[in-house]
């Protein structure tokens, strides 16, 4: 059976050379065999229509950071233990609503200190 002739823009004329372990290639024309795909097609579908997250990490070696980050995990476990006082029958007082007022107020402080920090980072030094 002749080979299927391709219009000249399908043309695959670039060479892009791998090198892959006898078990890695094994792998490699099975799969292609499975998909009924040339092991050319099957690479090139790999390739190309594979999506790929690209991930980032950020580390940032900083006493303030993981301060800030430990005030945060206080306030979170008092607002934790402030609505397992409310799901679990706790009568509404002054007292309770001091305590939530407290945590917004220390949140939106820390907040605040953080946008401060992530703009010192950038090299922007504007109050937020």
């Amino acid at each position: 059976m002749a080979p299927k002739k391709k219009r000249n823009e399908m043309k695959h004329s670039n060479i892009i050379c791998l090198r892959l372990s006898d078990i890695e290639l094994e792998l490699v024309n099975h799969a292609a065999s499975q998909a009924k795909l040339s092991r050319s097609d099957y690479l090139r579908n790999l390739i190309l229509d594979h999506k790929i997250a690209i991930r980032y990490e950020v580390v940032i070696e900083s006493k303030t950071i993981k301060m800030l980050l430990a005030e945060y995990g206080k306030i979170g476990s008092n607002l934790n233990q402030i609505a397992k006082y409310f799901n679990t029958g706790g009568a509404y007082s002054k007292s309770v609503t001091n305590e939530i007022q407290q945590c917004l107020y220390d949140l939106y402080r820390l907040k605040k200190e953080l946008l401060k920090m992530i703009g010192d980072y950038r090299g922007n030094s504007e109050t937020y």
